[in-house]
């Protein structure tokens, strides 16, 4: 288990960054080349499957979050492909946000730190701070599912995907407001920017 959570080597970053990004990235490329949701569905599956093979063949493990993103892209995508829908795509954005917000908040209802278990070898906090952070991002993955939905039910593909695609820099923004209080908190010799940006991925 704790293989599969642990920090990334930094020499391997770019690693993380095609298999956080690669699939989204290419999914909105994609869409926006063709026009085609279903031929931009073939390429985040492909991209999802590849970005996970190109972090497992660097890396010689797959760290929890990526896998679990990852999983579901191939899932919800490979369930758009057979029903021939945009709807599983789309959606999976909620269903994967609701699940972060969660658990994250149920660990902590539970007295837990589920924060930590994912993050805990990149960032040392003591186990208030985490609470308060687990607490922020579980807020952050709940107002994403919400703005999801929103958008989904009240807008037109193009303006989803543009607005799926703004989540990654959002998710940059977020973490960088987050800084200074993991910077208050952590441990001497640690590196705030350890932490990763919450995008829960395509």
């Amino acid at each position: 288990m704790n293989e599969l959570v642990e920090a990334p080597k930094k020499n391997n970053g770019w690693v993380r960054t095609v298999v956080d990004y690669g699939a989204a990235i290419a999914f909105g490329a994609a869409y926006f080349i063709t026009k085609d949701f279903q031929k931009a569905t073939w390429v985040l599956v492909a991209a999802s499957a590849a970005a996970l093979a190109i972090g497992f063949a660097v890396e010689r493990r797959l760290a929890l979050l990526p896998l679990f993103f990852g999983g579901m892209a191939l899932i919800f995508g490979t369930l758009g492909l057979i029903f021939h829908s945009d709807v599983f795509v789309k959606i999976k954005v909620t269903v994967i946000n609701l699940a972060l917000a969660a658990f994250l908040f149920g660990g902590v209802i539970a007295k837990r730190q589920p924060l930590k278990l994912i993050m805990g070898e990149a960032l040392h906090l003591p186990d208030a701070a985490w609470r308060t952070l687990t607490l922020r991002y579980g807020g952050y993955f709940g107002v994403v599912a919400l703005l999801n939905e929103i958008v989904r039910n009240t807008q037109g593909t193009d303006t989803w995907v543009k607005f799926r695609l703004g989540l990654l820099p959002l998710a940059l923004v977020f973490v960088a407001t987050q800084v200074p209080f993991m910077m208050k908190h952590m441990a001497k010799g640690d590196e705030p920017a350890a932490a990763e940006p919450p995008d829960a991925g395509f």
